[in-house]
């Protein structure tokens, strides 16, 4: 399965309905001006080649893009002027004309421009501590931005309605997607739900098979091809459980198999792999989630904190 939000965002289509033989190629819904740059920074590494040389570049120069012809794209990028349309199409418009438009008011209300680069700025060996200091602050405040941006609010709805009524939970995420997942556990521990997070493969993949319908399979991979969430968010959906993605991602295996695919922000430059700004777009999920459960039930996760805290303050 996979989540709406996918298709909603950028016109991809499971991969089920392309193998029917009944299936039509619907016309994909039309990007609004704001979440064209966020959109192709997620969606890139499920383009082809072709389609990510133009996609890199309209995230590099998009000012310059704009002022650009079809021809003067083709030719920048090393792409054909149909691979142009056809990749304009993929995002739903009817053209580059259309395109460039809807990129040139997107880029007048952000007011970006070139000399404001808007991928993360990398670290050099020239920058101070200051420097630095500042450069992982303005990547933070970016990668918040872009995932509120990026994010369905109608998935993460039924995120949380999902959660209010599972019987558990259990989050599966390797190397720092699997901290990431533990603090979540620790947040959804201290409102009442029962669960876990699992970042070993084995356990990851005897869990997921265990579980049944009521319960819920989150799986959280920046790149969205962590072969080992992939499978355990499988193993999960098979045995009936509501499966939840949480990557940046758009067409990633991971979203392939979720029911709900949540979107998070920081395409990294070359040095930030696993940086704060990647750590941060996938708290920021959770914190939003975890927020929206409390609103929910209030008195609920007030009486659950307030007993978790009592036992905690037991021991001291």
């Amino acid at each position: 399965m996979i989540g709406s939000a996918l298709f909603d965002i950028a016109g991809f289509v499971p991969q089920s309905a392309l193998k029917s033989r009944n299936y039509m190629e619907p016309q994909p819904p039309r990007l609004k001006p704001g979440k064209i740059l966020d959109t192709l920074g997620a969606m890139q590494k499920s383009l082809t080649r072709a389609s990510q040389r133009i996609a890199q570049y309209i995230l590099a120069f998009p000012r310059q893009v704009t002022q650009s012809s079809i021809a003067d794209l083709s030719r920048d990028t090393q792409a054909g002027e149909a691979t142009v349309i056809r990749f304009c199409r993929t995002l739903g418009y009817k053209g580059f004309q259309d395109f460039k438009m809807d990129l040139a008011i997107e880029l007048a209300t952000t007011e970006s421009d070139d000399s404001s680069p808007l991928l993360d700025a990398e670290v050099s060996e020239s920058d101070d501590a200051h420097a630095i200091g500042l450069k992982l602050q303005n990547t933070i405040s970016n990668v918040l931005s872009e995932t509120l941006n990026l994010l369905d609010m109608q998935q993460v709805l039924g995120v949380v309605d999902a959660l209010r009524h599972c019987h558990s939970v259990y989050i599966f995420g390797v190397g720092s997607s699997g901290i990431t997942a533990l603090d979540m556990k620790h947040k959804l521990m201290r409102i009442g739900l029962r669960g876990d997070a699992v970042s070993n493969n084995h356990f990851m993949y005897m869990q997921a098979t265990l579980l049944k319908a009521g319960d819920v399979a989150m799986g959280v991979s920046h790149s969205g091809t962590s072969p080992e969430t992939v499978h355990s968010l499988r193993l999960a959906r098979q045995a009936g459980a509501t499966t939840v993605a949480i990557t940046h991602n758009l067409g990633s295996p991971l979203c392939e198999e979720a029911d709900f695919c949540l979107i998070n922000g920081n395409r990294q430059g070359m040095l930030q792999g696993d940086s704060i700004g990647t750590k941060a777009a996938q708290l920021f999920v959770f914190d939003l989630l975890y927020t929206l459960l409390v609103q929910s039930s209030p008195e609920q996760a007030r009486e659950s904190k307030l007993r978790t805290m009592n036992a905690l303050d037991m021991t001291k």
